[in-house]
């Protein structure tokens, strides 16, 4: 199996077929299909199956497309650093919407600052939403909230999070399960950790809230709440930086669910990007570090 064929057949994938794969890669098409039948042939299996007028992977497909991604960005990294001696290449990351806003800005300003020849591709979304990215493999890591399922991926601790309660001002203190019963719930769509959080906090304590809210993004969920629709779960530090910030109350949760912790998770070896962006979180949590993580004090309602 050469590298060639499997750039074929991952452009075929990213591409969605046949006649844009060949534009791509400035072949003709009768030539990547010849190459994709000899794959198969090879494999002893269909990587493809006709859906419509596109083509869509088989199970054996899906599975050779991991293999083919991390071959080819290996044999890219591995001539990279060899002709130059430079870590350089494209890192696709993911993130919680939190942790872009907050988190990242700095850790991923002194990354570039180090490593000038690494161009960064970040994708935002709830945690399930990014696992799914990594089992496709549309983006190499992902910082990802618990709770979670780890399953076969690599893990390693990013920052905590302190969570509160919001709600309009003025509204009455909350302060256990039961002052939420029959409240509307302002949160991302179901896959969000922090949503799955607040909502078995409530049923393990035999709460049902009044109805949910989805809303996409943080500026949404905050302006909702300010304006009295209901109650809502964030990180503090992202209330700090937001606009309406100051427009909410903010309500204490039980020391159990206040402290949240994300994670940075991969699947398989990590590229020389990665890697440099992993040791450089590293240094920045020793304890001394400018950037290690302080404890913020207790909000309370």
């Amino acid at each position: 199996m050469n590298l060639d064929d499997l750039d074929i057949f991952r452009c075929v994938v990213r591409e969605g077929g046949v006649t844009r794969a060949a534009g791509r890669l400035h072949r003709v098409p009768s030539n990547i299909t010849t190459r994709v039948k000899q794959l198969e042939e090879r494999l002893g299996v269909a990587l493809f199956q006709r859906q419509g007028r596109g083509l869509a992977l088989t199970e054996p497909g899906r599975t050779l497309l991991g293999h083919a991604e991390r071959l080819l960005q290996l044999a890219d990294a591995a001539e990279q650093e060899l002709r130059s001696g430079v870590v350089r290449g494209v890192l696709r990351l993911g993130s919680l919407e939190s942790a872009a806003g907050v988190r990242l800005p700095p850790l991923l300003s002194a990354f570039h600052a180090q490593y000038l020849e690494v161009s960064i591709d970040l994708r935002t979304g709830t945690t399930e939403a990014l696992l799914r990215m990594l089992e496709r493999f549309e983006v190499e890591a992902a910082f990802v909230s618990e709770p979670f399922d780890a399953g076969r991926l690599e893990a390693m601790p990013a920052f905590e999070e302190e969570l509160v309660l919001i709600s309009a001002k003025g509204a009455p203190a909350l302060r256990r399960a039961r002052d939420l019963a029959g409240r509307t719930l302002v949160t991302f769509p179901n896959g969000c950790s922090y949503r799955r959080r607040l909502t078995e906090w409530l049923a393990g304590e035999g709460v049902a809230p009044g109805r949910v809210l989805d809303l996409g993004s943080y500026h949404a969920i905050v302006a909702c709440v300010a304006a009295g629709t209901g109650v809502g779960i964030v990180p503090a530090e992202l209330l700090d930086q937001a606009v309406l910030g100051t427009a909410v109350q903010r309500h204490a949760l039980p020391a159990r669910l206040r402290v949240n912790r994300t994670h940075l998770v991969w699947s398989g070896e990590a590229s020389a990007p990665l890697q440099a962006l992993m040791e450089l979180m590293r240094k920045r949590r020793r304890p001394g570090s400018a950037a290690a993580p302080k404890r913020r004090p207790t909000t309370s309602s």
